[in-house]
């Protein structure tokens, strides 16, 4: 996946920071589990050897039959990580670091297995290098059926996931050593900077070995490589606002580690490097590694767990608890700041210490900071406004031992999700709020 943040002024893609969060990564990264700085020297087109991820297994292990398992109703979750070097026309231009967050669900499934709908979301999140909190970049809704050998079918209306048909298995049985291809397709969103209207479709063509059994945190799995490279000459698009793609060259070297009680895989690693050549002559390098791990957790009692944390917070001023979609939400409302920045006051500060305090109570449970405003001013400020403040408190948490920086993120709303009347000052009070959500997944 490709997600731009503007700069200062924005202008072409020479004057933006540009982030490539890996395609596969974004992919590999949906395997489910049941819920419980220096010169670039040119992309190559193929994968040296030294550029596999470091894991390695013998090819020992007796056959097996690779099929995914679909259980109607189970609910999964997993991260993946992407850090990332960004050069720009050959010269370096920054380091990223990327958490992909995806939560999904078994909607419905085919009652011999043959099949499962899937249907959820993929968030991604960016923090550039030196700083501490996720900032929420992009966030899509997705379904697709899936069948048992891995082979996708999408409504094209869906952006996610980028990589499609990535891992597919040849009906039969595989030995230790035995190697196939199979075809997957990398499918790109440039809506937002570029104004592209349409995906950007790239066929692939994925080299596969089953390598055998390899024991990983204690677990007994299945490895299986893949590798693709990409040299694809786009036509021009229907419409643009500034620049697109006219090339795109690259690999991705991947190892899956397969889970034979879960039927999924339950971890991923890749290295990768592409290239873009832009139609206004600029030239954008991604290269650096990724890795996924399903992660395993209780369902929340929300019920039980409004009440613990409604009795904890009982005493502080303009703090409520809510159950909420997406799991037990504190809200601060009125929350004070400097003028005009995302200084917090010492009250605030204070009461963020308690929460803190409170969060570590439920170390297992991921963290989303929300920012909103009240409506005043210019409305990109406001949204931009609202994300630093966000940003702020989550760091406050982080710095206090809430959680660590891949267990929270940040995003700013502005005004766009008012919960009282902007004519009045209490109104106005209640919206200047900030939301702390102990995430279901």
């Amino acid at each position: 996946m490709i997600a731009w943040a503007d700069n200062e002024g924005g202008g072409s893609p020479m004057k933006r920071r540009l982030l490539f969060a890996s395609a596969a990564a974004l992919a590999l990264a949906l395997y489910p589990a049941p819920d419980l700085g220096a010169q670039a020297a040119p992309a190559q087109t193929s994968a040296p050897a030294s550029s596999a991820p470091s894991a390695q297994a013998q090819p020992t292990g007796g056959s097996f039959r690779f099929s995914f398992a679909q259980v109607k109703g189970d609910k999964y979750r997993a991260l993946s990580t992407v850090d990332e070097d960004v050069y720009v026309n050959r010269r370096f231009a920054h380091s990223s670091q990327i958490l992909n967050r995806i939560a999904f669900e078994t909607a419905d499934a085919a009652e011999d297995g043959s099949s499962g709908l899937l249907r959820g979301t993929f968030e991604t999140s960016e923090r550039a290098q030196g700083d501490s909190a996720y900032v929420v970049t992009e966030s899509y809704d997705s379904e697709f059926t899936r069948d048992r050998l891995g082979r996708y079918a999408i409504d094209p209306k869906y952006y996610m996931p980028v990589v499609r048909d990535v891992p597919t298995f040849p009906d039969r049985e595989l030995s230790p050593g035995d190697s196939w291809n199979a075809p997957g397709e990398e499918r790109h969103d440039f809506r937002r900077v570029f104004g592209i209207p349409d995906p950007y479709e790239i066929p692939i063509d994925v080299r596969y070995r089953y390598e055998g059994s390899v024991a990983r945190k204690g677990k007994s799995l299945l490895l299986v490589s893949a590798s693709y490279t990409i040299f694809e000459r786009p036509g021009a698009p229907r419409a643009y606002d500034e620049a697109f793609p006219v090339q795109i060259a690259g690999y991705s070297d991947q190892k899956i580690y397969w889970d034979k009680d879960m039927g999924q895989p339950s971890a991923y690693e890749e290295r990768f490097d592409f290239v873009f050549d832009w139609s206004d002559g600029s030239t954008v390098e991604y290269r650096g590694t990724a890795q996924s791990e399903v992660v395993e957790s209780t369902l929340m009692d929300r019920d039980s767990l409004k009440a613990e944390v409604e009795k904890a917070v009982a005493d502080l001023p303009n703090v409520s608890v809510a159950k909420t979609d997406e799991g037990v939400t504190i809200s601060i409302e009125d929350i004070r700041f400097e003028a005009d920045s995302a200084i917090l006051t010492p009250t605030e500060l204070a009461k963020i210490a308690r929460i803190a305090d409170l969060l570590k109570r439920y170390p297992d449970r991921d963290i989303l900071v929300a920012g909103h405003t009240a409506a005043a001013g210019y409305a990109p400020g406001r949204k931009q406004l609202s994300e630093q403040r966000a940003a702020s408190v989550a760091e406050r948490l982080m710095a206090l031992g809430a959680r660590p920086p891949n267990r929270v993120r940040a995003t700013g709303y502005g005004d766009e999700r008012p919960i009282a009347d902007n004519a009045t000052e209490a109104g106005r009070a209640r919206n200047r709020r900030v939301e702390i959500t102990i995430l279901e997944n």
